[in-house]
């Protein structure tokens, strides 16, 4: 690897950790304040009103992922004309869409109480919903763009520095507006207008460093494939969104939070691991736009292993450690059962799988292959969508983690193989011998009968407890490991060895 690209990878996981590391944090502290102070109920319409207007990033129609990779030549190429098209056809597209979810929010201020089965008044969830668009206005206006050019030139420590700023920024607002006795509606006011500041600070860094001319004019279409990253957005949207909106539909308000609770520790470990991988996309997408398919292969075949190893072991633990977390963050809580076993399994491998499929979806996006694989995307929202809504009646939450969890199982042996046909010069026996290496991981992680319980309901015996088992886990991950893959044990030892040398 160039050292320069290294460089920018090392600067780009250390900032990106630092910021999942603070949205962790924030987003347990300021969801535990909401359920403390206004109960299980208010907290899952807090949840439910995100989701749904979260639903407008349906509208994005995957052009997000498509005008990062599209920037990837020209900012190799240092091109500002090509750079300034694309971002001045961009903007145009996300405006469009701000501007649809203002009427959005209308009919959602209009409609949403006949949707769901809560007791509340009209006025009480109406102000709830035009005080948290606020923020997901200003993202599609002017926010978004400046986002994917930092990311496409590999300066994504910009974003996750000043996201990480207005993450803490709302988090100290939030916990005093509680303790002054503030409603939600006035605290998801304030945390709007806090998260207006990091589009403007985006905006700023671009403009003194980047020429571009964001009227420049163009003739047709400058943005390759515009449309044709339609399926994986709307594929990520439902696996985003479904669950959520599903229970909101078909059960209850108490569910819904019951839901967000588990979500909030699995989509915090999921976003954490991310963040250590959020350099590795734009590496692939320079090496396939130089045609430097060893190097891609190479590069592949290692961030493969130490991607299906990491989920591993920060899954493993979590499948272990999550009911004994939920015990002490809703200590105190008693207007609903959150202890529930079964859906802490199935919802854990089911973002397990999410993170499995990581290296294969960044290629795949990094080499622009966006019409070849929307089938894959539309079929994998098609199954989440229907055993979700099939199994929910029967089985409310446990039902849809079983609909994420086979979507996604189905998503990633699919982009493993369209990978190896189309990409990489690997068969398929590699993916099925680290996916059967995943299994007996797991397998072994979870039946063997550790003698580690939670004595106390404290966030200190459970961090003590939380450290014993991931000590003992990683001794059995590596001895595993260094069964099946000797080669990248030494490789990743070594390096451990001299870095800390250094």
């Amino acid at each position: 690897m160039d050292k320069d690209i290294g460089r920018r990878l090392k600067l780009n996981t250390i900032s990106s950790l630092f910021h999942q590391i603070t949205a962790v944090i924030c987003g347990f502290v300021v969801p535990r304040v909401i359920l403390g102070a206004y109960g299980s109920d208010v907290n899952g319409l807090v949840n439910s009103v995100a989701q749904f207007l979260h639903i407008i990033a349906f509208l994005e129609l995957g052009v997000g992922a498509v005008v990062q990779t599209a920037l990837y030549k020209p900012l190799a190429e240092k091109n500002i004309i090509k750079i300034s098209q694309v971002v001045a056809s961009a903007e145009k597209f996300f405006r469009t869409i701000a501007i649809v979810l203002l009427a959005y929010t209308g009919l959602l201020v209009v409609f949403y109480n006949r949707i769901n089965s809560s007791d509340f008044d009209w006025m009480y969830t109406a102000l709830l919903i035009l005080a948290m668009s606020i923020s997901y206005f200003a993202q599609y206006y002017f926010g978004v763009v400046d986002r994917l050019l930092l990311t496409a030139d590999q300066k994504g420590y910009i974003q996750y520095t000043a996201q990480a700023f207005t993450l803490i920024l709302n988090a100290v607002s939030c916990v005093i507006l509680v303790n002054y006795g503030a409603s939600v509606q006035l605290v998801k006011l304030i945390s709007s207008l806090v998260f207006l500041v990091r589009p403007i600070i985006l905006r700023i860094y671009v403009d003194r460093h980047y020429s571009i001319d964001r009227r420049i004019k163009y003739q047709g279409e400058p943005i390759d494939q515009k449309w044709n990253g339609i399926a994986q957005h709307v594929s990520f949207t439902v696996l985003d969104s479904t669950d959520i909106i599903v229970l909101t539909l078909m059960s209850t308000l108490t569910n819904v939070s019951i839901y967000s609770v588990y979500h909030l520790v699995v989509y915090g470990i999921k976003q954490l691991f991310m963040s250590l991988t959020n350099g590795i996309q734009p590496i692939m997408g320079e090496y396939w736009a130089k045609k430097d398919y060893v190097k891609l292969e190479e590069f592949f075949a290692r961030i493969e292993w130490v991607i299906h190893t990491s989920v591993v072991f920060l899954f493993g633990c979590t499948g272990v450690l999550i009911i004994p977390f939920v015990e002490v963050y809703t200590k105190g809580v008693d207007d609903a059962n959150y202890i529930q076993p079964l859906f802490a399994v199935l919802i854990v491998l089911a973002h397990g799988c999410h993170c499995l499929r990581m290296p294969y979806n960044m290629l795949i996006f990094a080499s622009g292959h966006y019409k070849q694989t929307q089938n894959n995307y539309f079929s994998a929202a098609i199954i989440n969508i229907i055993v979700s809504v099939l199994t929910v009646k029967y089985w409310g939450l446990i039902g849809v983690a079983i609909g994420t969890l086979v979507s996604m199982l189905y998503q990633t042996v699919w982009m493993a193989w369209f990978n190896t046909r189309n990409m990489l010069n690997r068969p398929m026996r590699f993916f099925i011998k680290q996916i059967c290496v995943d299994a007996l991981s797991f397998i072994v992680l979870w039946i063997i009968p550790f003698p580690f319980r939670l004595k106390n309901l404290t966030y200190a015996a459970w961090i003590i407890l939380a450290i014993k088992y991931s000590l003992v886990f990683i001794i059995i991950i590596g001895l595993i490991n260094i069964f099946f893959y000797k080669d990248y044990m030494k490789y990743f030892i070594n390096q451990l060895i001299r870095r800390t040398n250094k």
